[in-house]
């Protein structure tokens, strides 16, 4: 038994890190190679202003969701900028679009350390646009702030991560299906590395939840055109769908789930990348599916009213608040609360006072604090049910704040051998 056991999990990561590879083909990715001194960083904070860059996708498949991310780090420069600055230097924004092109994020990222002498990047979306950042920021030594959900299984001294990793938001959504008496889960997700790596995860998880993975479909980013896959789900009928697809593709798997004669009632969703603002853009009632979110708007903390009015006034907002753009506006005050920590912009002093300090803030989530050692934050796992309003309600939370682990250590179902091997294959 233990024999057949242990060639089964050899199959499984073969199998798993198989798809990442094809998945990643074309992606951004570097050989290891020997480490040299970055260049020389330009930043120059000598005078009354510091520039900050903000690179998200404001064309392209992803606008639908970072346009709302770029809006609301505007907001937060403002406000910053309105009590006093960063160490008294107002911020002074420097604005790229990524044009949901993985390339041009790479671009686009080094143009602002390099040529724009930005002291730090905040934005991206997808894991691939991360990706594509990571060798440039680390190669410059400069800091991107990453404000998104992901499948975890990275950290760098030159990122910090704002999102959830996967035991904030993957584990606290199979551990809500489980208590839900599910049995049975068909995985549909974008091809790239996020929804590939999340559902590697989330079938070792549901395995050792007893929850049965029925069917596993993939469709491009850029695609929209759901209609022979959700036929699988059909056939498959499965309890609940495991939902990892990112972008306007959502739009086009909501459309033929419901032309098939799939319903929340019969088939629920739950999503990881479905927030209060893309149920409305979905071209469907969507009410009775669920996501899994560290903040909905809905939420009941001393600061949400806040930046729920502050948002809704503010120019250009698109009127609803989401757990992306959340986590877009704590990375800018994490930012400012780091450097005042340090006493300085460089990237170095920064990262020392990361490890030294405990940096918290006060979020519109709650009150967030920073894992110096690994760049992540403490959030709290919420699952909410799509109303009629296109608002959430809550009907699951952690019952504390989950300690960020990106690589899963301290879960005994996700073995050393199987994490190497995601690693690997995610680049």
């Amino acid at each position: 038994m233990f024999k057949s056991r242990n060639r089964m999990m050899s199959v499984t990561v073969a199998a798993l890190t198989t798809g990442l590879l094809l998945s990643s083909c074309g992606g951004a990715t570097t050989k290891d190679a020997a480490p040299t001194a970055a260049p020389k960083s330009c930043v120059d904070t000598s005078g009354d202003t510091v520039k900050l860059g903000f690179l998200n996708s404001l064309t392209g498949g992803m606008a639908i969701s970072e346009k709302t991310v770029s809006k609301t780090l505007h907001m937060a420069a403002d406000e910053i900028n309105a009590s006093g600055g960063i160490l008294g230097k107002k911020i002074v924004p420097v604005q790229e679009d990524g044009a949901t092109d993985w390339p041009t994020f790479a671009e686009k990222e080094e143009k602002l350390l390099t040529k724009d002498c930005v002291a730090a990047t905040f934005g991206g979306w997808t894991s691939s646009s991360r990706k594509a950042v990571k060798p440039v920021v680390e190669k410059y030594n400069g800091l991107f702030f990453y404000p998104v959900q992901y499948e975890g299984l990275e950290s760098s001294k030159n990122i910090y991560y704002t999102g959830a990793t996967t035991n904030q938001q993957i584990i606290p959504a199979l551990d809500f299906l489980k208590s839900q008496g599910v049995k049975t889960l068909f995985l549909a997700g974008s091809d790239y590395v996020f929804p590939r790596t999340a559902n590697a995860i989330i079938k070792l998880y549901a395995a050792k939840l007893g929850i049965k993975i029925v069917g596993e479909e993939y469709v491009p980013l850029d695609k929209a055109d759901w209609t022979t896959q959700v036929a699988k789900i059909v056939k498959a009928k499965p309890d609940f769908i495991f939902n990892t697809i990112n972008g306007s593709s959502n739009v086009g798997f909501i459309k033929a789930y419901y032309d098939a004669g799939l319903t929340p009632k019969k088939t629920p969703i739950i999503s990881v990348s479905i927030a209060e603002e893309e149920a409305p853009a979905m071209g469907h009632d969507v009410s009775g599916n669920y996501a899994s979110w560290n903040y909905f708007e809905s939420l009941k903390t001393p600061t949400n009213p806040k930046f729920i009015a502050d948002w809704k006034k503010y120019p250009g907002s698109s009127g609803v608040t989401s757990d992306p753009m959340e986590a877009a506006y704590i990375s800018l005050y994490l930012y400012k609360a780091l450097v005042e920590k340090a006493g300085s912009f460089d990237v170095d002093k920064i990262n020392a006072a990361a490890k030294a300090s405990k940096i918290t803030f006060d979020a519109p989530e709650g009150m967030v604090t920073l894992d110096g050692e690994n760049h992540h934050i403490y959030k709290p796992g919420h699952i909410g049910k799509i109303n009629k309003q296109n608002q959430f309600d809550i009907v699951w939370e952690s019952p504390e704040f989950i300690k960020p682990d990106p690589y899963l250590k301290g879960y005994d179902w996700f073995p050393a051998a199987t994490r190497d091997a995601l690693v690997k294959a995610a680049g």
